[in-house]
């Protein structure tokens, strides 16, 4: 092709393309040549960078639609946000936030998990990798102190209280101070009814819950004495935990006799009150257990440490 000015010109893909005119099997092969040589062209168009590649595929099949003119008249109402509100992708309309524990979007590219709600953040937990997980960004909470609210209970942290708060604001709740609300104890797991043969170890669990913290005793029914007493074969264990503001007591019977069988009881008191948990203990013979269809129950497990938080994290006491 030549210019006005007599200088040579390569012409274009498409201009090469026009003028292929496919009448003869030779010129259909001309053509598809050309097209091949000028592929780098056509498809150079398509975006191929980071930012294209970071945008989910949901903003893919909404190709071509794309933020407009905010008009407020015609955002819905969300209901039911026990997380509270935030903008949507266009910062016009509101919607419900993310709650705590919740996948969430770990940068403003992307809207595709959503974003985290009031006192909450999106957190990538690389703890997950030791595990052989792969981590997926989670909505946590900015702060782990313990609230007490005006309905004299106690949120484990103000993300918790905002969830109660939103799921009925005509309730009107209020966050009374910082740290717990001071209360008489609460028997978070109690003591459970257990049967054994002779001569096996038993135990009994309590966990209870309170502020200021609970102090644990054992009876058993029809005795004045608290236990264990003077009986070598009875020992009572403590231990702060598992959760703050707990303590978790053990009783424990080794080779239980047939005089053990009775009703026990688990007490925590405190300051503010006191409460109260039975369980029985039945003790066979092994006549009397072939005698029946019982299957002997397993032995005591009192968990691992892994299943403990260090008494060193918290304040007890």
């Amino acid at each position: 092709m030549v210019t006005r000015k007599g200088h040579k010109r390569v012409p274009t893909c498409s201009e090469l393309v026009r003028m292929s005119q496919p009448a003869t099997l030779a010129s259909l092969q001309v053509t598809f040549l050309m097209l091949f040589l000028c592929w780098d062209a056509l498809v150079s168009a398509v975006p191929i960078g980071p930012d294209y590649l970071q945008r989910g595929w949901q903003r893919l099949l909404e190709e071509g639609e794309s933020c407009v003119e905010c008009r407020l008249e015609e955002c819905p109402t969300p209901r039911g946000c026990l997380a509270g509100v935030v903008l949507d992708a266009c910062d016009c309309c509101w919607e419900c936030a993310n709650l705590e524990g919740q996948i969430c979007d770990l940068d403003h590219t992307n809207h595709f998990y959503g974003k985290c709600g009031d006192h909450l953040e999106c957190h990538l937990d690389s703890e997950d990798l030791q595990h052989g997980e792969v981590p997926e960004p989670q909505c946590t909470c900015l702060s782990s102190q313990a609230l007490c609210g005006s309905d004299g209970k106690t949120y484990a942290q103000i993300c918790k209280f905002q969830e109660v708060f939103n799921s009925n604001p005509e309730a009107n709740l209020t966050v009374a101070h910082e740290g717990p609300c001071e209360s008489e104890p609460r028997i978070v797991s109690p003591p459970y009814d257990i049967w054994n043969i002779t001569g096996q170890d038993v135990i009994f669990g309590c966990e209870v819950f309170a502020f200021p913290m609970a102090s644990i005793e054992w009876r058993k029914e029809g005795l004045d004495m608290l236990l264990p007493g003077d009986d070598p074969h009875i020992s009572v264990q403590f231990r702060g935990g598992p959760q703050k503001y707990e303590v978790t007591s053990w009783l424990q019977i080794q080779a239980v006799r047939l005089t053990d069988e009775g009703t026990y009881h688990c007490y925590a008191r405190n300051s503010v009150g006191q409460v109260a948990a039975p369980a029985s203990l039945m003790v066979l013979t092994p006549d009397q257990l072939n005698l029946t269809s019982l299957a002997l129950p397993k032995g005591p497990n009192l968990g691992s440490n892994d299943d403990w938080e260090s008494d060193e994290l918290y304040d007890y006491y």
